[in-house]
C-alpha cells in the first residue's frame, strides 16, 4: 500500500462555539466521509495509507484589555528633586496580538508628572514618569496618579494601574509657634508639678525633621529657670519652684523650638508668666515696747505696750486690723499718726487678788479670702497692794467647851484669810481686851498670834460659868496695816460631875428615915416622896426613881418620875410591922449618878390620917414632925444660899458694861432650874420642888399657889397663911408674881 501526503489550510476566528463547522475536508480532499478517521489535526486515511496535513489558523479578535502585572505601583521621591528626573513605570500586558495589542500608555492629569513612552528594538514600548515641577511635601505628601494602557483593538480595550508617589521630607520648615508671645496669669504659691503651659510647635516637616526639642534661651534668667521647668519633648511648662507674688511680680521665658534634622532649623517665642497675689502672707505682730510687770492699781488710762502690725500681701490680703481675742479690762487705740499702730491701755480697774496675771492676746487679722491671722501674746503681771483686810470666814463663832477641860487645851483654830501678798498677808492675831466679873479675857483665854489657835487658861465648871463672849482681831503686815474682828462665844457644856442630892425626905448624913403609917391605910394612899435635885444641866439633871430593896414589892409602888411612893394594897395581918424600902436617885447623864435612901415603915394601929393627894386641905398641926421640920430648916438654908449668890450676881451684873451685840442667853443667873425661895415666894421650874414645898408648906397650915410666868417654863410657888382671904391671896400672888417678873428681868 503506497502512502500519500497532502496539506489543507484553515483560518477560523477564535471564540467559534463549540460544534461551529471550521471545514468539509471530505469535499476539498475529494474523500469519501466514511474512510476519515480525525487525528487532531492530522487525517490519516487507511486503505490505502494516506496523510493530509491540515493547518488550522485561529484569527486573533480583541478581547482581552490591557493590564499590569501590579496595578498599585509606589515611588518614593524627594522633595528636593529637579524637574526632568525620571522614574521607570511597570509596562502593561495585553495577551492579544496585532492591532489589538498595546497601542500608547496616558498618565492621568498631573501639574507636577508627565509620561514618555519608548519602543524598544524589539518593538516593546516602555514608560517613564518625569518630572515636570519641583515638589514641596510640605504642600502635597503624596501623588495619586492613574497610568492606562490602550490597545489597537475594535472596540478598544484599555487597563490602568496606580501610580502612588510618596514625596520624601527634607528638612525645609523650621519649627513655628502659633504666637509669638504667650501671656499666662498665675496665681502665687501654685503647687509644684503644677503645669502652667504647654507649647505646641509645629514643623511642617516629618519625621525627624519634624521631631522638635524645646529648650530655654540663654535671655531666660537663672531665677526664672528655678521656678519653672520646661519638658523639651512635649513643651509642657510646669512649676518647679516657689512663686511668690512679693518676690517677683512676674517671669519672662524665652524658649526655643528646634527640630531634628541633619541640619536643624529652630523657632522661639517668649512665655511671660504674670504672678496673681494670694493672700499667703500671714499678718506681723511687733511689740514695740511693753510693761509685763506692773501694780494692781495702776491708773486707768495708763498705756502697757505699743503694738505695731503689718502684711506683704497688697490690696484687701493686706489690709490688716488688731484686736484683743476676748473681754479683758483692756483696750486697743489706733495712733493717729501712724496708722499701722496701736497702744494697749488700761481700761478698767484691776484687782491682782481676782486676776493675778492677764495673758492678753492680740490677734491681727487680714481681710483677704479666706482671712489670715496671727496672733502675740503679753503677759502681765499684777504687783499687790495692801487692799484687802483680813477675812474670817464667819462672822460670828460658836465653839462648844465641855466643862473640866484640861488648861492648855486647843478650843478651836480661828484663822482668816488675807488674799494680798508676802508682807500684806502675814497676820497676827488679838484677843480684844474685855473683862467678866473682873476678870481679864486674856487670864481665861490665849490665842496664837501666828496661826490663831485658841486655848484654854483655866479649867471650867459649867455650874459656875456657862458662856463667854469676846472679840478677837487678825490684822496683816501692810502699810498701813488692815484688820478685821470676829466674835467667838464661847458655850461650856455640861458633865455629868454632879451627883442627885436627896432632900425629901430630909435626914441626917447616912441616917435612915423613919415614917409611921396607919395599918388600915387605904391601897394608892401616898406613903412618901422622894426628892431629888441635881446641879448638872437639865439634860443631866433629869432624875429618875426605883426601888433598890423593898420588903414586900407587892405591898409599895414607886413612881420613877415624881417619886411618890404609893401602897398598892392594904395591910394584912400577915403582913411584917416594919417595911424597909430602899430608893436609888439616878439621874440621866453618862454614865449616871445616883444617891439613896433608906424608908423604914412601921405600921401602927392608932388612926393616923393619911397624906391627901395634893388637895388643898387644912392639915393638922399634930402631923408637923421633927422629921418635916429638919426639911424645913434644910431647904431654908438652901434657898438662903442661893438668895446670897443671885445678889452678888446682881451686883457683878450690874457692873459690867453691856456688849453692843444682842447679849446672849444668862449666863451666871442663879434664877434657873435651880430653886430658890425668896420671903415667901419661891421662883421654881421643875415638879420635883414643887412637892417639895408643897410637903413642907402645907404642914405649916399654909395654902400653896403656883403661877406660871408669862412666856416662860418657870413658875412662882406662894406660901400663904390659911387665915389670909381669897382675894388677899390673889392680891398677894399677883403681887409676889410682879416682884419675880421684874427681879427675873433684872437678872437676865
Amino acid at each position: 500500500m503506497n502512502d500519500d501526503k497532502s496539506e489543507a489550510v484553515y483560518s477560523i476566528a477564535e471564540e467559534m462555539e463549540r460544534g461551529s463547522v471550521v471545514a468539509n475536508l471530505a469535499a476539498d480532499l475529494g474523500l469519501e466521509p466514511g474512510g476519515l478517521a480525525q487525528r487532531e489535526l492530522d487525517v490519516i486515511i487507511e486503505s490505502p495509507l494516506r496523510i493530509f496535513n491540515i493547518e488550522l489558523g485561529i484569527t486573533d479578535i480583541n478581547d482581552n484589555a490591557p493590564h499590569f502585572r501590579r496595578d498599585r505601583v509606589e515611588l518614593d521621591v524627594s522633595e528636593s528633586a529637579t524637574p526632568g528626573e525620571r522614574f521607570t513605570l511597570p509596562n502593561g500586558v495585553d495577551p492579544d496580538v496585532g492591532i489589538n495589542t498595546i497601542k500608547t500608555y496616558k498618565l492621568s492629569e498631573s501639574e507636577h508628572f508627565a509620561i514618555e513612552i519608548q519602543t524598544g528594538s524589539d518593538g516593546t514600548q516602555y514608560v517613564d514618569l518625569v518630572l515636570t515641577k519641583s515638589l514641596d511635601r510640605e504642600e502635597n505628601a503624596v501623588h495619586n496618579l492613574i497610568l492606562t494602557a490602550v490597545d489597537g483593538g475594535v472596540p478598544v480595550r484599555s487597563g490602568t494601574a496606580n501610580i502612588i508617589v510618596r514625596v520624601q521630607d527634607t528638612n525645609d520648615n523650621p519649627p513655628r509657634f502659633d504666637k509669638q508671645t504667650y501671656t499666662i496669669n498665675m496665681t502665687e504659691n501654685s503647687p509644684v508639678g503644677t503645669l502652667v503651659m504647654k507649647l505646641n510647635a509645629t514643623d511642617l516637616d516629618e519625621g525627624l525633621n519634624s521631631d522638635i526639642v524645646y529648650s530655654f534661651t540663654l535671655y531666660t534668667s537663672e531665677k526664672t529657670q528655678d521656678v519653672f521647668a520646661l519638658n523639651p519633648t512635649t513643651g509642657e511648662i510646669t512649676v518647679r519652684g516657689t512663686i511668690d507674688y512679693e518676690d517677683m511680680k512676674f517671669y519672662e521665658m524665652h524658649i526655643e523650638a528646634r527640630d531634628k534634622g541633619t541640619h536643624p532649623l529652630l523657632g522661639q517665642c517668649k512665655v511671660v508668666v504674670h504672678v496673681t497675689d494670694m493672700n499667703d502672707n500671714y499678718p506681723e505682730i511687733t511689740v514695740q515696747s511693753v510693761k509685763n510687770t506692773v501694780e494692781e492699781n495702776i491708773p486707768v488710762g495708763s498705756v502697757i505696750a505699743l503694738v505695731g502690725i503689718s502684711d506683704r500681701d497688697t490690696g484687701d490680703n493686706g489690709n490688716v486690723s488688731l484686736s484683743i481675742n476676748q473681754p479683758m479690762p483692756f483696750i486697743l487705740n489706733k495712733s493717729s499718726d501712724r496708722p499701722m499702730h496701736y497702744k494697749l491701755i488700761v481700761s478698767e480697774p484691776l484687782d491682782r487678788e481676782s486676776v493675778p496675771e492677764y495673758d492678753i492676746t492680740l490677734i491681727v487679722t487680714d481681710a483677704g479670702d479666706p482671712p489670715l491671722s496671727d496672733n502675740e501674746t503679753i503677759t502681765v503681771h499684777l504687783l499687790d497692794v495692801n487692799d484687802n483686810a483680813p477675812q474670817f470666814p464667819q462672822s460670828f463663832y460658836t465653839i462648844r467647851v465641855m466643862e473640866n477641860n484640861a488648861p492648855g487645851a486647843l478650843l478651836s483654830s480661828l484663822t482668816a484669810f488675807d488674799p494680798d501678798l508676802h508682807e500684806n498677808q502675814y497676820l497676827v492675831y488679838f484677843i480684844l481686851e474685855k473683862e467678866i466679873a473682873n476678870t481679864s479675857m486674856s487670864m481665861l483665854f490665849s490665842i496664837n498670834p501666828e496661826n490663831g489657835n485658841l486655848y484654854a487658861l483655866k479649867t471650867f465648871d459649867y455650874e459656875i460659868e456657862k458662856d463667854f463672849l469676846f472679840h478677837i482681831e487678825a490684822r496683816d503686815s501692810g502699810s498701813p496695816p488692815l484688820s478685821s474682828n470676829v466674835t467667838v462665844h464661847i458655850i461650856i457644856v455640861d458633865q455629868n460631875d454632879n451627883a442627885p442630892v436627896i432632900v425629901s425626905p430630909w435626914r441626917a448624913h447616912g441616917s435612915v428615915v423613919e415614917e409611921k403609917i396607919p395599918r388600915s391605910t387605904d391601897k394608892g394612899s401616898l406613903v412618901a416622896k422622894v426628892i431629888a435635885l441635881d446641879t448638872d444641866s437639865v439634860h443631866n439633871s433629869r432624875i429618875t426613881y426605883q426601888f433598890l430593896q423593898v420588903t414586900d414589892a407587892t405591898l409599895f409602888s414607886l413612881d420613877q418620875y415624881n417619886g411618890e411612893i404609893r401602897t398598892m394594897r392594904m395591910f394584912s395581918y400577915r403582913d411584917p410591922r416594919h417595911q424597909r424600902l430602899v430608893v436609888v436617885a439616878k439621874d440621866n447623864g453618862e454614865p449616871a449618878l445616883s444617891a439613896t435612901v433608906t424608908i423604914k415603915l412601921s405600921t401602927v394601929e392608932t388612926a393616923v390620917k393619911a397624906y391627901s393627894d395634893m388637895t388643898e386641905v387644912p392639915l393638922e398641926y399634930d402631923i408637923f414632925s421633927d422629921l418635916n421640920l429638919y426639911l424645913v430648916i434644910g431647904l431654908g438654908s438652901v434657898s438662903f444660899l442661893l438668895l446670897i449668890t443671885i445678889l452678888v450676881t446682881i451686883v457683878l451684873k450690874c457692873q459690867k458694861p453691856k456688849p453692843s451685840k444682842a447679849a446672849p442667853p444668862c449666863r451666871n443667873s442663879v434664877l434657873s432650874e435651880r430653886n430658890s425661895t425668896i420671903a415667901d415666894s419661891t421662883l421654881v421650874s421643875n415638879d420635883a420642888y414643887w412637892y417639895s414645898l408643897f410637903l413642907a408648906e402645907t404642914r405649916k397650915g399654909k395654902l400653896v399657889v403656883r403661877q406660871p410666868v408669862p412666856k416662860g417654863s418657870r413658875y412662882i410657888v406662894s406660901s400663904i397663911p390659911r387665915g389670909t382671904g381669897l382675894t388677899d391671896t390673889s392680891d398677894s400672888a399677883a403681887s409676889t408674881l410682879q416682884a419675880m417678873n421684874a427681879m427675873t428681868v433684872n437678872l437676865c
